[in-house]
Parts: C-alpha cells; sequence; structure tokens
C-alpha cells in the first residue's frame, strides 16, 4: 500500500513538474493596461537595485583582488630576498669549507711535523702550553661552528621560501575565487542590463502601448475610463489561414533551448539583407523596439486567425516600415531582413535571417516582449532545422 502511495504520489509530481506555470491573462480593459504599465515600472526598479547591487559587490571583489595581487607581489619579493639570503650562505660556507680544509691540512702538517712541536713545546709555562693547544683547536672548531650557523640560517629561509610559497598560492586561490565571484556578477549584470534594457524598451513600448489604446479608444467611442473594455476599440482584422512571412527561405536554427537560453522563434535564413518581410497573418502592430541590444529592430503584431488571437514577431529586421497602431495585410512590407555585418548594435545575430515567432494570445505589456509559456511553432512550419520553402504558400 506504502509504495502504491509512493508511486502515485511520484507520478503526481511529474505530471505537476511538467505541466506550464499558469500565467496572467492579458490586459482586457485600459485599467489593466495602465496597471500593466505601472508593474513593467515597478520591475525596472527591482532591476536598477539589483544591478546596482552586483556592482557593488564586483567594486568590493576588485579591491580584494588588488589587495591580494599586492600581498602576492610583496611574498614574491620576499622569496627572491630569501633566496638571495641562501645563495648568500652557500657562498659562505663554501668559502668556510675551503678554509677548514686548509687549516686542517696545516694541522695534520703540524702535527706530523716539526711546526707544531715547536709552537706547543715553545710555551714557558703550563698554562702557556694549554693555550696553544688550545688556540690550535679552537681555530678549527669556531670554522665549523661558523658553517654549523650558516646551515641553520639556510633552512630558516628555505623553509620561509616554503612559507612564502604557500603563501602565494593561497593568495592566488583567494584571488581566483574573487574573479569567478566577479565574473558571476558580470554575468548577473549581463542578465540583468539585457533585461533592464529589455525593461527599459518595455517601458517605453507599454507607454506607446498605453498611449496608443488611449487614442484609439478616444477616436473609436469617445472613452477612456478604466472599464474600457479594448475589444471595443480594437482595429485587428480576422484571418482564415497563415502565409509565410518571406517568399522562400530555410530554417536554420528551432524553437528550444540553444546554447544555454531559451530560442523564442524560428531562425529563417538563405535570404540576404534587404529581403522584403511580409505580415504572416492581417493585424494591428503592437508593439515596435528599435536597435535592442539583442534582437536589433523588432515588431510585434497582434493577429486573429480564425477566431483565435496569437501573437506574431519579427527580429532583426534592418528597416521597419510600420508603426504601433498600424494596420497591416498579409500583403504589408512590414519590414526587411537583418541580423547581417550592418548589425554592428545586435549581439544576438551571427548572420542575415529573420528571427520569426508565433506566440497564443495578443502582446501583453507585463512580460518582457514574449512570454516563454505561450511561444508556439508557427503555423505551417515544422519545429526543425533544414526544412525549406519556396512560396508565402508552401506548408509543412
Amino acid at each position: 500500500m506504502m509504495k502504491k502511495i509512493i508511486n502515485i504520489t511520484l507520478i503526481l509530481f511529474v505530471v505537476l513538474a511538467s505541466m506550464p506555470y499558469k500565467v496572467q491573462a492579458e490586459a482586457k480593459t485600459l485599467g489593466e493596461l495602465r496597471a500593466a504599465y505601472n508593474e513593467v515600472l515597478r520591475q525596472k526598479q527591482e532591476n536598477d537595485n539589483k544591478t546596482e547591487a552586483a556592482k557593488e559587490e564586483i567594486r568590493q571583489k576588485e579591491a580584494a583582488i588588488k589587495q591580494a595581487e599586492a600581498d602576492i607581489h610583496k611574498a614574491e619579493q620576499e622569496m627572491e630576498d630569501a633566496q638571495k639570503a641562501i645563495d648568500e650562505s652557500n657562498k659562505k660556507i663554501a668559502e668556510l669549507k675551503e678554509q677548514m680544509k686548509g687549516i686542517l691540512l696545516y694541522y695534520q702538517q703540524m702535527q706530523g711535523g716539526n711546526a707544531y712541536v715547536e709552537y706547543v713545546s715553545g710555551a714557558t709555562t703550563m698554562t702557556d702550553f694549554i693555550t696553544r693547544v688550545a688556540a690550535v683547536e679552537f681555530v678549527t672548531a669556531s670554522v665549523e661552528d661558523s658553517v654549523d650557523e650558516l646551515k641553520i640560517e639556510v633552512e630558516k629561509n628555505e623553509q620561509l621560501k616554503v612559507e612564502l610559497e604557500n603563501k602565494k598560492k593561497a593568495l592566488e586561490a583567494q584571488s581566483e575565487e574573487y574573479k569567478k565571484v566577479i565574473q558571476a556578477r558580470y554575468s548577473d549584470i549581463s542578465q540583468y542590463d539585457k533585461y533592464a534594457l529589455n525593461i527599459d524598451e518595455q517601458l517605453e513600448v507599454a507607454k506607446k502601448n498605453l498611449d496608443m489604446n488611449v487614442k484609439k479608444c478616444q477616436d473609436t467611442i469617445g472613452k477612456t475610463s478604466d472599464d474600457v473594455l479594448l475589444s471595443d476599440c480594437t482595429k485587428v482584422p480576422l484571418n482564415s489561414g497563415w502565409l509565410k512571412p518571406l517568399t522562400h527561405g530555410i530554417i536554420t536554427s528551432q524553437i528550444g533551448s540553444r546554447w544555454g537560453s531559451y530560442h523564442n522563434a524560428l531562425d529563417i535564413g538563405g535570404n540576404p539583407e534587404w529581403t522584403p518581410v511580409y505580415a504572416a497573418a492581417a493585424g494591428e502592430v503592437a508593439a515596435r523596439v528599435e536597435r535592442a541590444s539583442c534582437g536589433g529592430n523588432m515588431l510585434f503584431i497582434n493577429v486573429e486567425v480564425d477566431g483565435v488571437k496569437y501573437l506574431t514577431y519579427y527580429y532583426h529586421l534592418i528597416q521597419m516600415n510600420v508603426n504601433v497602431g498600424d494596420v497591416v495585410t498579409q500583403d504589408t512590407v512590414i519590414g526587411y531582413v537583418g541580423g547581417g555585418t550592418t548589425a554592428s548594435y545586435d549581439s544576438c545575430t551571427f548572420g542575415a535571417h529573420l528571427h520569426f515567432g508565433v506566440a497564443d494570445g495578443w502582446y501583453d505589456i507585463r512580460y518582457p516582449f514574449v512570454n516563454r509559456s505561450k511561444v508556439m511553432t508557427p503555423p505551417g512550419f515544422p519545429n526543425y532545422e533544414g526544412w525549406s520553402f519556396n512560396s508565402r504558400t508552401d506548408m509543412y
């Protein structure tokens, strides 16, 4: 029984984990649209705070790295001084050993010859005799003591070198850890900045979207209060089907995980820059973004096909021909293929192509451009690389 409960629990966990997270419905009234704009503003402020916190941590770690590098340089200098002391001591030891050899040789000769006997026997008293014998032995012993002292100094310096080397390694390891933290924070800032750029653009787009809808409602029904339904003011035409956004092309990248991030559309290559891009379905331009650092020039168009609302989006355009609020047909050239060598401002492109996507529901300013959970494979396309088409009516 317990085994069955565990199995059921695991199954439920897997099922729940695989379900897409629930998102709020798109704004339906002017009041909800205004609230959505304020939410984007709040997100931008939160993002700015996170970015500043990351930058402050980077400043602290950079200061710590600078201090560690100074300590490493000091340790290296002390290691050089210790090595010089070792070399000097070894040199003195070598010299004393040579002196020792000479003294021992002379001492040996004296003991075997008359010189030593004459020197010792020349003593006038017993005290003088003892002193003379001790003098010869003292000279020899003092040289030996000097050698021993120098050897001790060499050992101390060698130990100091080991300690300094360990200190240097510890400082280098600490410095590397700080660098990793800095890299992580820069990565965060890159994400924050990338997101902040989106938020900044999103804020601008949200303001234009709000202003456009307020004007549209004023022009169509003469009301702009919070309870006004956006659907009462919409100009989105109906469609019975889809067309390709290009007359020909080949899928070069599919929807899904790519290079550590999520790719939310199909990349369509096989066309040079300035190839005309058409609206895949008739609709109303909901948002327009210029020269984004990732995506370049972007258009977002709300469409309705067979009674279902969709958002179509087109990135990396070298030029955009429509503005927010414009109504487009499937014959409208909304812009031209970009993403090639001219797109130096766009970090997310490596060659001329169109980033074309479709999402469930209309454009929602509360999310950064496209809600991942709503992304779908564009109708008439497969979601795999290599598939090509040769007319706007080719269907998969």
